[in-house]
C-alpha cells in the first residue's frame, strides 16, 4: 500500500503548526513545504528526477530540512554529506549523486502537480545513509519510505509520540541518529528542534527551560550535560541515548539527577533504533520495537530482523547479522558488550573492551575510556586503556588497573593505561577503536 506524502498531509492537517525550529526561526508546515516544494522545482529545473540521487553537503538547519524534503517531494533520492568531511571523503560519498547541494536551490520556475509526490511507495529509496565509520571506511546503507515509516512507528510504541511533541537533534543530520528525528517529526506532524552542534552548556539550558519533550544523545554527550550541571528537565519525556552502550555510571547520574533516560541500540542498516529500555530504566538496551526480531548467534552476535532492515542490508537468511556482540536476559533485554571484531584475545582468553570501559569509567577520576588490544609477544594481544581524566582529577596508571582488577578478572584488567587530553570519535560521537595505538 502506498504511504501518503509526510510532509504534504502534515501541512494538510496541520498547517500552521511549528515544523521545524532552527537557530534561522520557525517554519509553520504550510511553510516547509512551500519552501520544500519551490526547491524541488529548482532541482526539476536541473534535470532531477525520480531516482536521481542529490547529495545533501549542507550545515544542519533550516536549509538542509527543506533541501531534504525537496527530494522526496520529487521522488529524488536524498544523500546526506557530512560538512566536516575532507575533500577526498566528500567526493568518495558523492560518486553516485546527480547533483551535489552546497546551497538551498532556488529559482528554476514551479514544478508541475504532477511533478510533486503525493504518496511514497514503501519500497522505494527515500535517503542513502552512510554509517558512522567507527570500524572502517563508512558504507552507503539504502533505507526505503517502508523503513523509515516502521522505525517511527516503532519508536513511538516504545518512548511515545503526541502532536505537541518538540524532538531536539543536536546529532549530524547526515547520520541516522539526527535524519530520523526530521523524519519521524514530518510523519507525526510535531516539531523537530535542529542545532547546528552539540554545546553542552547550551543544551542544558534548553533542556531546563522546559520546552522540549524529547531530545537525543549519545553517552559521550549525556556525561558532558551532566558536568555542565543538568539536574532538572521540566516538560522532557525521554532522553533516548544510542551510538554505544551506556555506561553504568553515567546512567546512574542521570538517573540520580532526574532525567527519564532510555538506552537505545541501533544501528543505519536497521533505520536507527532496534531494541529501547523502558524510560528511567536504561540499564540495559531494552527490548525490541514492535515488529522487530532480535535472536543471537551462537558467538552472541546479534541478528535482526523486521520491517526496519534495508533491503540491501539482509544476508541470504533474510536476516541482518549486525557484528555486534550481546546477550538477552531472561525477560528479553538486550545488553550490547562489543562488536565482535574488537574482541581482544588476550593469553588465549576473550575480553571485551566494552566491559572494562564500564569499570574504568565508574572510577571517580575517569571521564571517558577506550580499551583496545595491542599485538604482544608473550600474550598475542595486550589489554590497552586509553584514559581521559576529569577535570582537577588525577590517577596513576597502577591505581587504574588495580580497580579494573577488584571488580573483572585479572586478565581483563589493562596491562597498559594511556593518559589523553579526548579520545577519536566519528562526528556522529561514536569512539574510532580503530585508530588507537
Amino acid at each position: 500500500m502506498p504511504l501518503p506524502a509526510w510532509l504534504a498531509q502534515a501541512a494538510a492537517t496541520r498547517p500552521a503548526h511549528p515544523a521545524l525550529e532552527t537557530c534561522a526561526g520557525i517554519l509553520t508546515y504550510a511553510d516547509l513545504l512551500d519552501r520544500a516544494d519551490r526547491a524541488a522545482g529548482a532541482l526539476a529545473a536541473r534535470g532531477v528526477g525520480p531516482g536521481d540521487r542529490v547529495a545533501l553537503l549542507l550545515g544542519p538547519g533550516e536549509a538542509w530540512v527543506v533541501a531534504f524534503h525537496a527530494c522526496l517531494r520529487l521522488g529524488a533520492v536524498a544523500l546526506p554529506v557530512d560538512v566536516r568531511l575532507g575533500p577526498a571523503e566528500r567526493a568518495a560519498q558523492t560518486t553516485t549523486a546527480t547533483v551535489v547541494l552546497e546551497a538551498l536551490p532556488e529559482g528554476g520556475g514551479e514544478p508541475r502537480a504532477a511533478d510533486l509526490r503525493d504518496t511514497h511507495d514503501p519500497a522505494a529509496v527515500a535517503a542513502v545513509v552512510h554509517t558512522s565509520g567507527s570500524t572502517g571506511a563508512p558504507r552507503p546503507v539504502e533505507l526505503t519510505y517502508g523503513n523509515f515509516a516502521a522505525s517511527a512507528r516503532g519508536s513511538a510504541a516504545v518512548v511515545g509520540a503526541a502532536p505537541t511533541d518538540r524532538w531536539l537533534s543536536t546529532l549530524p543530520l547526515s547520520h541516522v541518529g539526527g535524519l530520523s528525528i526530521v523524519v519521524r517529526s514530518a510523519i507525526g506532524a510535531s516539531t523537530a528542534v535542529v542545532r547546528e552542534r552539540f554545546d553542552a552548556e547550551a543544551t542544558a539550558r534548553e533542556l531546563s527551560g522546559g520546552g522540549v519533550t524529547l531530545v537525543s544523545l549519545v553517552p559521550t554527550m549525556l556525561a558532558r550535560l551532566l558536568d555542565a550541571g543538568l539536574e532538572h528537565a521540566p516538560g522532557l519525556r525521554c532522553a533516548l541515548v544510542g551510538g554505544g552502550p551506556l555506561p553504568p555510571a553515567v546512567g546512574d547520574r542521570a538517573l540520580a539527577a532526574g532525567l527519564p533516560v532510555a538506552q537505545t541500540y541501533g544501528l543505519t542498516e536497521a533505520c536507527s533504533q532496534v531494541t529501547t529500555s523502558e524510560i528511567g530504566d536504561p540499564g540495559t538496551a531494552g527490548r525490541p520495537l514492535p515488529g522487530t526480531a532480535v535472536e543471537l548467534a551462537e558467538d552472541g552476535e546479534i541478528i535482526v530482523a523486521g520491517p526496519t532492515v534495508a533491503p540491501g542490508a539482509l544476508e541470504r537468511d533474510g536476516r541482518l547479522h549486525t557484528g555486534d556482540l550481546g546477550h538477552l536476559d531472561a525477560e528479553g533485554r538486550l545488553t550490547v558488550t562489543g562488536r565482535r571484531a574488537d574482541t581482544i584475545v588476550s593469553g588465549g582468553d576473550n575480553v571485551a573492551p566494552a566491559e572494562v570501559e564500564a569499570v574504568l569509567e565508574a572510577h571517580p577520576a575517569v571521564a571517558e575510556a577506550a580499551v583496545h588490544g595491542r599485538r604482544d609477544a608473550e600474550w598475542g594481544e595486550a589489554v590497552v586503556a586509553t584514559v581521559v581524566l576529569r577535570p582537577g582529577q588525577t590517577a596513576t596508571e597502577r591505581e587504574l588497573r588495580d580497580h579494573v582488577r577488584g571488580r573483572l578478572a585479572a586478565f581483563k584488567a589493562p596491562k597498559a593505561v594511556v593518559f589523553a587530553a579526548s579520545l577519536p570519535r566519528t562526528p556522529s560521537g561514536k569512539l574510532r577503536r580503530d585508530v588507537l595505538d
